[in-house]
């Protein structure tokens, strides 16, 4: 590399790019691992929070207040340096997969479960009039309707755990934020290492946040902050006539 100057990492970031993908690949290895096995078992927990056997339900909310209420960070260090102690080992990478696996199902179990509840109840009791079952019901009434109502914010949600891949870092994943780092040390090199990082993680979460803007648009979810922020200025006030 080039001798370091106060403002050349303006213009040598992009030599550090193809260092850096190696840990890309695996920060999108983590996050296809994390939503593909949890939003499965989030949608199992949600069904499950709203069974009718209380030691169903209740197993099921113990796991998802514990893993929303657990930063990931604790969760990969419990998972990665505390169960050693009491003899149970995990490489870097499977102990960050059942990290992130968990906070994946208890963050999407819960987006699903407030889905669900937002179907009118009228029509459930309408089906069961028409003698349908509580299967049939969920099944061709209940879950279709949840589906389109959680698919934006669980697109969103992986955006946010590609994100938290960065924190894998910490116990020795060699993902993205990891090289960087190392890079970083050996080069001396910090700005212009991290700037190259940056960008890499702007260029794939920026069209995703596009996506799901759009996503949320079609089918009639809520925007995201950050489309809202962009028409407040050109949406007008509501006029309130009265309550």
């Amino acid at each position: 590399m080039s001798t370091v100057t106060p403002l050349s990492w303006l213009w040598e970031w992009p030599h550090w790019v193809p260092t850096l993908l190696p840990g890309l690949g695996v920060a999108l290895l983590l996050t296809v691992i994390s939503c593909g096995i949890g939003y499965p078992l989030g949608f199992l927990l949600a069904l499950m929070t709203e069974a009718r056997s209380k030691p169903l339900k209740w197993t099921a909310l113990v796991l998802v207040e514990v893993g929303r209420g657990i930063p990931i960070l604790v969760l990969l260090f419990v998972v990665y340096q505390g169960l050693p102690s009491v003899g149970i080992l995990f490489d870097a990478l499977p102990s960050a997969c059942i990290a992130f696996v968990w906070s994946a199902a208890a963050y999407s179990a819960e987006m699903i479960r407030v889905s669900i509840g937002t179907v009118p109840r009228g029509q459930s009791d309408a089906s069961y009039a028409l003698s349908m079952s509580r299967f049939d019901t969920y099944r061709y009434i209940v879950l279709p309707q949840a589906a389109r109502i959680s698919i934006p914010p669980l697109v969103s949600l992986t955006i946010t755990m590609f994100h938290a891949t960065s924190l894998a870092s910490v116990i020795t994943v060699s993902e993205l934020m990891h090289i960087a780092y190392q890079q970083g040390a050996i080069y001396f090199n910090y700005m212009t290492v991290f700037t190259a990082a940056a960008v890499i993680y702007l260029v794939i979460t920026v069209p995703a946040a596009i996506f799901a803007d759009r996503l949320s648009k079609r089918l009639g979810g809520v925007t995201s902050v950050r489309q809202t922020a962009f028409r407040r200025r050109r949406t007008p006030a509501p006029i309130v006539t009265g309550i």
